[in-house]
């Protein structure tokens, strides 16, 4: 029996929520978990007055999730191929739900770096398993969802958090219990979708920490790491040291302006996403790197002019830089894949993406502090990320353009590049 054939078999056990709905369902949780990684990003200041901790502390505890969700990626990326998504996504929900309890009673840095770890870790198992899930249900979808729901997770939770702590009582709870909440819901609606793939053997052989890349998709990862390496180091500066820049630049202690830069740059990331969903990927990607060039060395003239106004303009351009370079990376590889290398080669993509947003951000907050500054490690790092995107544009050009492997086809047309293929049904052919 084919994957396929297995999954109309598994859809038609009548389960309430059909697959259509089901893949929404999944692409929530892909939204929440990523919103509720970038919703301490504007406690920190909260945080940091009223434990008196440094702007190292910040990097380090944000450099924590970034390891804890590759350990998690590395450990349960591709186990959800052999036991299945549903029991994975289940397990991660309750886990990242007992971070929100974490985050909630946290009296100091020690409580928050458990439940960074605890979230980080929770969050890298379900990566893998949701966004093969969404390409088990529908793969054309599910390629541009992938690159589309952590841009809109990112955005949607630093500028609520932002609000909550700004207008609400108590923020440090209210944000927290919030998404707990969210969790809930999830892993209810988890329980009520079908299983979208078969289980097969070596669950425990899966655990250990492997970089194994399928050959058909190998030249592809290997010509786009650059850049996803790229546009994740800038989503790191965002995340880490944006809200004390932000801060800086327009005068203001609001948190609202701290969760502000990176909302800017991820919600301009998720919208690209959709803008170029019918562009060729490895132009996306060319895209993506001008973009990001264009974009942080606006934003380093506008540092230098101390120019808040310029700031969010070339934040803006950077996140088209960010979403465009992810994109095209996703839509390179994922296609390349047979279904049951989705969830390994995904969380290998991941990363990638979090090497790139957990190291620079933790070597920026070192040089705060023992360096130049805010300023200057900002303006340092700005040019990092211009050096990083253009190693990435001399990857693409030495490599070329990747192609699938001989014998494996792709679909292509506006069909399979975005939600056009919302009507098509699992196992449906789309073109």
């Amino acid at each position: 029996m084919n994957h396929l054939e297995q999954h109309e078999r598994t859809t038609a056990s009548g389960r309430p929520i059909p697959p259509r709905a089901a893949f929404y369902v999944l692409a929530s949780i892909v939204v929440s978990f990523l919103a509720a990684s970038s919703a301490p990003t504007p406690l920190y200041a909260t945080y940091q007055a009223e434990w008196g901790f440094t702007p190292i502390t910040t990097t380090v505890v944000f450099g924590v999730y970034a390891i804890a969700v590759l350990s998690g990626l590395l450990v349960f990326g591709k186990l959800s191929d052999h036991v299945g998504r549903r029991p994975v996504l289940i397990t991660a929900i309750a886990t990242q739900a007992a971070a929100m309890l974490l985050f909630s009673a946290a009296g100091g840095v020690d409580a928050l770096l458990v439940a960074r770890i605890v979230q980080g870790l929770s969050t890298g198992a379900a990566l893998g398993a949701v966004g093969a899930a969404m390409m088990d249900i529908n793969r054309p979808r599910g390629t541009v969802a992938n690159a589309f729901a952590p841009g809109l997770g990112t955005a949607t939770g630093s500028l609520i958090s932002g609000f909550v702590v700004q207008y609400l009582p108590a923020p440090t709870h209210a944000i927290y219990l919030g998404l707990l909440a969210v969790f809930v819901a999830q892993a209810i609606a988890i329980t009520l979708i079908d299983e979208t793939v078969t289980r097969e053997p070596g669950a425990l052989a899966s655990l250990v920490p492997e970089i194994k890349l399928p050959r058909t998709v190998r030249g592809s990862v290997l010509a786009v790491a650059p850049v996803i390496f790229a546009v994740w180091a800038l989503a790191g500066f965002y995340g880490s040291l944006g809200p004390a820049l932000v801060r800086t630049l327009v005068g203001s202690t609001s948190a609202v302006y701290g969760g502000l830069g990176l909302f800017v740059l991820a919600i301009v990331a998720a919208t690209s996403v959709l803008a170029l969903s019918k562009t060729q990927a490895t132009t996306v990607m060319y895209t993506g790197i001008a973009a990001l060039i264009t974009g942080v060395a606006l934003t380093l003239l506008a540092v230098g002019l101390d120019a808040p106004t310029l700031f969010f303009v070339g934040t803006a351009v950077a996140g088209l830089g960010f979403g465009s370079g992810f994109q095209g990376g996703i839509r390179t590889v994922l296609p390349l894949t047979e279904p049951h290398e989705s969830s390994g080669v995904l969380s290998l993509l991941f990363v990638v993406s979090y090497l790139g947003m957990g190291v620079p951000s933790v070597i920026a907050g070192v040089l705060v502090v023992h360096g130049g500054g805010l300023v200057p490690t900002s303006e340092e790092y700005g040019a990092v990320v211009i050096a990083l995107a253009l190693l990435a544009l001399a990857a693409l050009l030495l490599r070329g353009r990747p192609h699938p492997a001989p014998g494996l086809t792709v679909a292509s047309g506006p069909a399979v590049t975005g939600f056009q293929a919302a009507d098509a049904e699992p196992g449906e052919r789309v073109s």
